[in-house]
């Protein structure tokens, strides 16, 4: 059974690791780290310690196609995380979450519209069931749409073509260049926006510090190369929907650590989305047994 779902499995743990992110830039972010600061910080922790651990494995198996490729998806990347964090000044948190995750239904259409793949209407299905499950999570009342908005609609695109990608590349180039290539890739963009944006200067408390350590080693070294290990084995669209689960594990860590309220509202939204990712894994084929049973039955009747 593991060894059959070994990849699933290894996505949902990256998207807990990834719910336990928004615990990390709380605490970062409380202690004096600015957002961009956290993102040049994380991802120069994830270069150098994958860069230093497999050096060895990197060096054997890097290739000019290989760091083309890690390049385009940390391009990717980085355009996710940028525009979701500049979003995030201009909208509020709940409308970030929920218009950065409807990436899970963009995904099937950029494999339909770049390569002519067909669109699995289970896929289909279960992503617009998982969106629905993020926006009653997160979503307040209100839904204008604004100009963070419009940058955390960007920032939904980066995640969706940096995870359709992943899935193609992994297939052919060895992941811990991937990872390493694309870390690199956004530590150095990253570098150049926080210059542009005159925050250089880092003024940090412990907690901060602390914070950002557990980012960089986490919830980018592990969660990445968990990421793009795992997705060798699941489709993109399956992908995305269980790396959704992120604001699950996001929402329910909250409650547990950090002591927030849980609503009936919470409830039904991690319930609606572990309902995409059933329906996304069994494509309903327990119901498709249950009615030939029940013909079967009546026709021995």
């Amino acid at each position: 059974m593991f060894r059959k779902y070994k990849g699933e499995l290894g996505l949902a743990l990256t998207a807990f690791i990834w719910g336990s992110g928004f615990i990390g830039v709380s605490i970062s972010l409380s202690g004096g780290l600015t957002p961009l600061q956290i993102l040049t910080i994380r991802f120069f922790i994830g270069a150098i310690l994958l860069g230093v651990i497999f050096f060895k494995e990197i060096k054997n198996n890097i290739t000019k196609e290989a760091v083309i490729a890690g390049s385009m998806i940390g391009v990717f990347l980085f355009i996710a995380f940028v525009f979701q964090t500049i979003g995030i000044s201009y909208t509020t948190a709940s409308k970030n979450a929920f218009l950065t995750a409807i990436n899970v239904v963009i995904v099937p259409f950029i494999g339909f519209i770049l390569y002519k793949r067909p669109l699995d209407k289970y896929g289909i299905i279960s992503s617009i069931i998982a969106i629905l499950g993020i926006g009653i999570l997160s979503l307040d009342v209100d839904f204008t749409i604004n100009f963070g908005d419009f940058l955390t609609i960007i920032c939904a695109f980066g995640f969706a073509f940096h995870i359709f990608f992943t899935g193609e590349f992994v297939k052919k180039h060895n992941p811990l260049v991937l990872t390493v290539v694309q870390f690199s890739v956004a530590t150095v963009l990253s570098l150049i926006v926080q210059i542009l944006f005159n925050e250089i200067k880092i003024e940090a408390q412990m907690s901060s510090i602390m914070g950002v350590l557990y980012l960089g080693v986490f919830s980018t070294t592990v969660a990445f190369l968990l990421q793009t290990v795992c997705q060798k084995d699941v489709s993109e669209t399956k992908s995305a929907i269980i790396l959704s689960l992120e604001s699950v594990f996001g929402t329910i860590l909250s409650v547990i650590i950090l002591h927030e309220v849980l609503t009936i509202r919470m409830v039904i939204g991690c319930l609606v989305i572990f309902s995409a990712i059933i329906i996304s894994e069994t494509k309903l084929s327990f119901l498709k047994r249950d009615i030939k049973n029940k013909q079967k039955a009546e026709s021995i009747k």
